[in-house]
């Protein structure tokens, strides 16, 4: 049930691991396994500077333009990225997987915003922003959460009044946004119609987050210690009406569009890090002894398996029609997953996992080696990006066809904007 390569797949491998091999040195070597989940504020210098490394060399952006000459290797694209078919797409993750390159930065845009702009967006939207996100030079971040509308997106009460010069001034609150703090631009759902309620009303704006005193972003420590995620205050923040994306009103069919991209390829690279997770889990075991416990043996065995069976059903659905579950099936199978690895991690460890690393200083008081970060950080993936209880009202109702569970006057499939983000919080 793997992908089958064909030469010309191996080909773009070779060009791939050429590429990586001779830029992934000086200061870039020192931030080789440095950001992803839980681990965000690591490198974030280097990791930025990395992005425009990328983007200089067009691994930006793979998939935007399947048609632009996929095997020449060339910036083909109108964007500055290179073409690429979707096998090649794989191909790329898994070369920058296997040299264990920096955590992505600009992930947000490259495969959240940037598909959505290309499915909805105008083409001097496409214009204004693709090029910039291609080159690395521009970070984004997903304004969708606010404190009484996560599971509930449609419950959102930020607010966008149109002013007599076309403009938008917004106010309201976000939260659980990722790397805000190093934004350029947000992506924001917000009423623009008054006196409407749920899915009716609302519109996809394009804000830029330098604007001080109207834009507050203040950092949300999490339990291991780090702030990836913050809240976002908007006091009168200024969009402009061109950056509208799908038209206003329409803001609600956008962002759904936009959180099916984030099935696909995204999906894969996901998968490989868990490997790597689950390889340092396995080398953890064997150091402590942990191998020679018959039910902790079982338990590793198991979430091997598990993994291997995620990939299939990633690949099943890859680049087809996946029905409507597809999407909820995927989280209930890896935010388990990925929680249950995290306490796999303490329990190979034995005793020894309530302990702090020796370096402990009062100085740095918190500090967490990788075990058990991944172990506090994935206590959470059974809630962000849509919980459990969500996905299973939605496989219910919308593949099973079972009878609808009330909520006040909609049902949980009308949710279904509970599913923010494959990672975490809006990612």
């Amino acid at each position: 049930m793997d992908f089958e390569f064909g030469v010309e797949d191996e080909a773009f491998r070779g060009e791939a691991r050429a590429w990586l091999e001779a830029h992934l040195t000086g200061e870039f070597a020192a931030g080789r396994g440095l950001g992803g989940p839980g681990s965000e504020h690591e490198g974030a210098e280097v990791r930025r500077a990395w992005e425009r490394e990328l983007g200089a060399g067009g691994w930006i952006g793979l998939g935007w333009d399947p048609d632009a000459a996929p095997t020449s290797y060339e910036k083909c694209s109108p964007y500055g990225n290179r073409g690429a078919t979707l096998t090649q797409q794989v191909v790329w993750a898994e070369e920058y997987a296997r040299v264990r390159a920096p955590g992505r930065y600009g992930h947000i845009g490259e495969n959240l915003l940037a598909p959505t702009l290309l499915a909805y967006g105008s083409p001097e939207q496409r214009q204004e922003f693709l090029p910039a996100i291609a080159s690395g030079e521009q970070m984004w971040c997903q304004g969708y959460s606010e404190p009484g509308a996560g599971s509930d997106l449609a419950g959102l009460r930020t607010a966008a009044v149109r002013d007599a010069d076309g403009t938008y001034r917004i106010t309201g609150q976000k939260i659980w946004t990722s790397l805000a703090h190093d934004a350029d631009w947000c992506f924001v759902l917000a009423r623009t119609e008054p006196g409407t309620a749920r899915h009716k009303g609302i519109s996809f704006l394009l804000v830029p987050m330098d604007q001080p005193g109207r834009i507050e972003v203040r950092p949300i420590r999490q339990l291991t210690g780090t702030s990836e995620f913050n809240e976002v205050f908007f006091d009168g923040a200024v969009a402009r009406a061109e950056h509208v994306v799908g038209g206003e009103g329409n803001g609600w069919q956008v962002a759904m569009g936009l959180l099916a991209f984030e099935r696909g390829v995204s999906t894969l690279v996901q998968q490989i890090g868990f490997a790597e997770e689950l390889g340092r889990v396995l080398r953890e075991a064997a150091r402590s002894g942990a191998v020679t416990d018959p039910v902790l043996r079982d338990r590793i065995v198991r979430q091997w398996a598990e993994l291997r069976t995620m990939r299939w059903n990633a690949l099943r659905t890859l680049g087809g029609t996946a029905d409507p579950g597809a999407p909820s099936v995927a989280k209930l199978l890896w935010g388990g997953w990925h929680q249950r690895l995290g306490e796999l991690a303490m329990q190979v460890r034995g005793t020894l996992a309530a302990l702090g690393p020796y370096d402990w200083s009062e100085s740095n008081p918190y500090e967490l080696d990788a075990l058990q970060r991944l172990f506090l950080f994935t206590r959470a993936d059974t809630i962000y990006g849509g919980s459990d209880e969500i996905q299973r009202g939605i496989i219910a109702e919308r593949v099973l066809g079972l009878p609808k569970e009330p909520l006040g006057n909609r049902t949980v499939a009308e949710d279904k904007g509970s599913s923010q983000g494959t990672q975490g919080g809006d990612r």
